[in-house]
């Protein structure tokens, strides 16, 4: 029989898989590693269990200890399963950019979470990093992991993501691509490539605000690179000791919104459910596709999986506060109309007879009621449907009368998925006024038209 032990066993060999879509104007192959099918979702589970192993038979890790560590969620979860598996109690630091998607999965493995702020320097008494030390020293039979430092970080990608990548490709890789954080995946991944066919080329994608790009180019430490940034799971703001930069041949700067938007269309172009750097690490080889040949065979890693940062890059809302969407607004809508429309309204005193006949020669189905420049209510087709069927002689009566809600007035520069979320079964449309005081009103038809443009 086919059985797993635990789940540690199901680590690793995860697949490759072609990009079809978004990379079809590329030259060559392009193959994406999608190590979110390891168990705790990420590549991260592969050094987790590797950073534990050798702690145990270095004699640092004693049955019934604490694993501590200082994680962007990723790392985190494998070295929890890993705890369960082997009895161990976990505590983990994290900064306070991490998506809560991450810190809730990591409580519901059993882990203690202290959230940390990001914007201090490394060594800071209340960075995730400092407090992680503090506790290693004052919890006793404890074990600080320090993936950042701990080799056996980029032992676990030599072992098994290199050997994996070269078997997958039958040894015809040519580039490997992979976003830079700790430095283990890019590391040991390289080392064991580069042992099997030097002239293979490595390029490692950074994040604006990281310091990582500029000193792979000049060997210097420049905490003027440095600034926040809202990607996760790579870049850094020191060099951990995991980097051998002698395997890495090219660093690739992206932006956050690159990244996180690149994610979003792997998504929906791949099918594709990637986090942040899997976006990033794509986006970083479409700026660098000139350098390709037609000849050429290149393996991304995608890292973990989007449904660590749903309330993140894969919320709109998310998005169009940082400004990473192209936003259509109520302006827009109008605008793409051409000919400006007068907006169609009646006043109070009309009859029910004149809203209809109003209805039926625009073919419109909701309409303002107005007195003296003053939205005082509305008329729908459908509200006025029941009435009239039940009783004919209403037509004769005054709108004033039947008057139903004034829709919402918003700003004409008011976001398409503001508008969309006003409109609902019991108000049918918006009204904003434009620069010249002209009101104007959109209906649930005009955003469904606007939205599938």
């Amino acid at each position: 029989m086919d059985i797993k032990n635990n789940i540690l066993e199901t680590i690793g060999n995860t697949p490759l898989i072609r990009l079809n879509k978004i990379t079809k104007d590329l030259p060559g192959m392009i193959l994406a590693k999608v190590d979110y099918f390891n168990p705790g979702n990420s590549i991260k589970d592969r050094m987790a269990v590797k950073m534990i192993e050798v702690a145990e038979k270095e004699g640092k890790l004693k049955p019934g200890g604490t694993i501590i560590e200082c994680t962007s969620g990723n790392t985190g979860m494998g070295l929890a399963l890993a705890a369960i598996v082997k009895g161990y109690k976990c505590i983990f630091t994290t900064t306070d950019k991490q998506s809560k998607e991450k810190m809730d999965i990591l409580k519901a493995v059993g882990a203690e979470v202290i959230v940390c702020p990001t914007n201090v320097e490394p060594d800071d008494p209340r960075s995730y990093y400092s407090i992680a030390r503090r506790l290693a020293k004052e919890i006793p039979n404890s074990f600080h992991s320090n993936q950042y430092d701990n080799l056996a970080n980029r032992l676990a990608h030599y072992e098994t993501t290199g050997p994996e990548i070269w078997r997958q490709t039958d040894g015809k890789i040519t580039h490997l691509v992979c976003t830079a954080g700790t430095g283990g995946t890019v590391t040991g991944t390289a080392q064991y490539l580069k042992e099997q066919n030097p002239a293979i080329q490595v390029w490692a994608i950074d994040v604006f605000g990281s310091l990582l790009t500029k000193y792979f180019r000049t060997g210097e430490i420049d905490m003027g690179e440095v600034h926040p940034y809202i990607s996760e799971g790579f870049g850094e703001d020191f060099v951990p000791e995991n980097y051998d930069m002698s395997v890495i041949d090219h660093f690739e700067q992206v932006t956050d919104k690159d990244g996180a938007i690149m994610a979003r269309k792997l998504a929906k172009e791949e099918g594709l459910f990637c986090g942040y750097s899997a976006g990033s690490c794509l986006q970083g080889l479409l700026q660098l596709k000139d350098r390709l040949k037609p000849t050429d065979v290149v393996v991304l890693i995608f890292h973990d999986h989007g449904s660590r940062y749903v309330a993140k890059i894969y919320n709109d809302q998310w998005m169009l506060e940082r400004g990473f969407l192209e936003v259509k607004t109520f302006k827009d809508i109008v605008s793409g109309r051409g000919k400006s429309q007068k907006l169609i309204s009646i006043e109070p005193q009309h009859t029910v007879a004149d809203a209809v006949a109003l209805m039926r020669k625009y073919d419109i189905e909701h309409i303002p009621v107005i007195r003296e420049e003053e939205i005082v209510g509305s008329i729908s087709e459908s509200g006025l449907f029941q009435k009239l069927f039940s009783d004919p002689d209403i037509k004769h009566v005054s709108v004033a009368t039947l008057l139903e809600p004034a829709f919402p007035v918003v700003d004409f520069l008011t976001p398409i998925e503001k508008l969309s979320m006003l409109i609902n079964k019991e108000n049918g449309a918006v009204i904003a006024k434009d620069e010249s005081g002209i009101f104007h009103i959109l209906t649930k038809y005009d955003i469904l038209q606007a939205l599938g443009k």
